[in-house]
């Protein structure tokens, strides 16, 4: 039968058990405080996240222990608000920060809240996330959507703020040299991001050639295909050099794999700084002597914190990065399970699914 044709209160696209995907009729969300929203989820982007958790059930430490809404990519427009909301309005176009910290402990206070101990991530086990018909979530988590800003570009705007705290955390200014490993998504809007911060010369590193070629069109100066050689070897092939000796002032990982990882490393000038975004596998070599010879800077990233949503926003409205070339499908919520196909086969850059129809 086909899902949306169903009179439904809130369908949502429900991960039963690994691998095993099923809509569900839920309830519809409840405003739990004066402040909350309850926004129509229009479009949501599919994440490599929510692929692991569908085909393997776990991301590091967060498994997936009972049936759990998937999607937290998501736009929409709002339906209700809370007797207490003053910045948005039934019928305004937003873009939702997928997450509720508790706004108490040590990290939520200097605005760190990526690090709150309690984050209530959606898809995130154990919360429910956004592929939903409706989605809950306090106003100041939900971001009105300039006119010149479609509601399928604001669902990019979760994995653009991902892209946004990276090239923050690498502390990324004029003229620097930047390579960037993995043309993925992220990777690629890292390329757009650096480049709107003003990088100088900027390297997108990958296995695939038509991203590198996809990533030559948005904010990468030069690519680079790595051979079947050792990193030493593969950081020397990238031939990087300025005035402060051999190698790049920063390298970003977005990929994961322990290959670029060590190329990354290897690659940077004494003094650089690597930002580490990729999740690959939980435990890697890493050329610990080369780290420390070189004293790099050597720093973690993990989604996004205070003023990442708001920028990525804001480059959005001014065009210095495009995220629209990005959606090569949209698809139904009814076909949702072919959109997780899609990621996981990797076919094309990023997948969209529509909201709940009428």
């Amino acid at each position: 039968m086909n899902p949306t044709k169903q009179k439904t209160e809130n369908l949502s696209f429900v991960l039963e058990s690994v691998q095993n995907l099923k809509f569900e009729d839920r309830p519809i969300p409840q405003l739990q405080d004066p402040h909350d929203v309850l926004v129509r989820v229009k479009f949501t982007g599919i994440c490599g996240s929510d692929v692991h958790y569908w085909h393997s059930g776990q991301i590091g430490h967060f498994k997936v222990e009972q049936p759990m809404v998937l999607g937290h990519e998501s736009s929409g427009i709002v339906e209700q608000v809370g007797s207490k909301v003053t910045t948005l309005k039934v019928g305004d176009r937003v873009t939702m920060e997928p997450g509720e910290p508790c706004r108490r402990c040590d990290a939520c206070k200097v605005g760190a809240y990526n690090l709150c101990p309690a984050m209530a991530f959606a898809a995130t086990p154990p919360y429910d996330g956004t592929l939903a018909k409706y989605y809950r979530l306090p106003e100041d988590f939900c971001y009105r959507l300039p006119d010149s800003i479609s509601l399928e570009q604001g669902a990019l705007v979760e994995p653009l703020s991902v892209a946004v705290h990276l090239v923050r955390r690498a502390d990324v200014s004029p003229g620097a040299s930047v390579v960037v490993f993995g043309a993925g998504p992220v990777g690629l809007l890292c390329c757009a991001v650096a480049n709107a911060f003003g990088a100088g010369k900027l390297i997108a590193v990958d296995i695939q050639s038509n991203r590198l070629e996809f990533a030559r069109q948005h904010g990468a100066t030069s690519t680079f295909l790595p051979g079947p050689v050792s990193a030493v070897e593969n950081a020397a092939r990238l031939g990087l050099e300025n005035g402060l000796g051999n190698g790049a002032d920063v390298v970003i990982d977005a990929s994961g794999a322990e290959a670029s990882i060590n190329t990354g490393v290897h690659v940077l000038r004494a003094g650089g700084t690597y930002v580490q975004g990729g999740m690959g596998r939980d435990v890697v070599n890493f050329p610990i002597t080369a780290a420390c010879t070189k004293e790099l800077n050597f720093k973690g990233s993990f989604r996004y914190s205070s003023g990442d949503y708001k920028l990525a926003i804001e480059l959005l409205a001014a065009k210095k990065v495009n995220v629209q070339d990005l959606i090569t499908d949209i698809v139904k919520f009814e076909d949702a399970e072919r959109a997780f196909q899609q990621v996981k086969a990797g076919s094309g850059i990023k997948t969209l699914i529509a909201g709940v129809e009428e």
